[in-house]
């Protein structure tokens, strides 16, 4: 088993997840990988994110603990000798800090990308409001939800269940090479939704592919607690 590499915390995940034609994300899988369908559903999530109390082997990087993330992400499958692993893969990951895109693109071979972020979690006695927003192009995109304040537990087998639990990521270095890392949480908790608001232009961030999902009303849309998670570092596959 690989030594741990990072840890943090992932907290106040929101999840937009569309339905789309698996034609569209067959060019961006990683060599070795397929993908994952829930229910003959081939899903992409924009989701956004906590980023909280991060250290690297360890360390705690000043300036650099705590930050957003938003990505765009699909869900793929690697047959490591007659074992199904179930990951994710990235289109492009919005972070705050230069540093982060730098180490992440030069040495890891990411899709990360440096926007000014901003992030709302507002807590009231029956339910919560949690915000994340970029800007590119001179304005703000946005995603936000509104809350129930008590969460449950996943259901098994439920959509759900197979948005939260894709435990491996699978980046693509060239045409003959993944690499495959794995990450460790507990099962996590979901806040009932009771309201959503989505503003993102899709196309000129993402690429023209995914412009539809500017108007696409989301298949789900999931609000997890998150927790604690560590990253184990990356081995190649060939």
């Amino acid at each position: 088993m690989k030594k741990i590499f990072l840890t943090a915390e992932w907290r106040k995940l929101i999840m937009f997840n569309y339905s789309v034609d698996p034609s569209i994300l067959t060019p961006y899988l990683p060599y070795k990988t397929e993908l994952d369908f829930y229910k003959d559903k081939c899903y992409v999530s924009l989701v956004g994110f906590g980023f909280i109390n991060t250290r690297l082997k360890g360390f705690a990087i000043p300036f650099h603990r705590d930050f957003e993330e938003i990505n765009l992400r699909f869900y793929v499958r690697y047959n490591d000798d007659g074992v199904w692993k179930r990951g994710v893969t990235f289109i492009k990951e919005i972070v705050p800090k230069r540093a982060l895109t730098m180490v992440a693109n030069s040495i890891y071979n990411e899709k990360y990308v440096t926007l000014p972020t901003r992030r709302h979690w507002i807590k009231n006695t029956d339910s919560m409001n949690v915000s994340y927003q970029w800007k590119h192009q001179g304005d703000w995109d946005f995603v936000e939800v509104k809350a129930l304040s008590t969460a449950s537990m996943i259901m098994p087998e439920s959509e759900e269940e197979f948005i939260t639990e894709h435990y491996w990521g699978y980046t693509q270095l060239d045409d003959r090479m993944t690499s495959e890392y794995q990450v460790e949480h507990p099962r996590w908790l979901v806040y009932p939704i009771l309201h959503h608001t989505i503003q993102v232009r899709f196309g000129s961030l993402y690429g023209a592919e995914f412009g539809t999902l500017k108007d696409a009303i989301p298949d789900s849309i999931v609000l997890a607690e998150g927790s604690e998670i560590s990253v184990r570092s990356a081995k190649i596959i060939r």
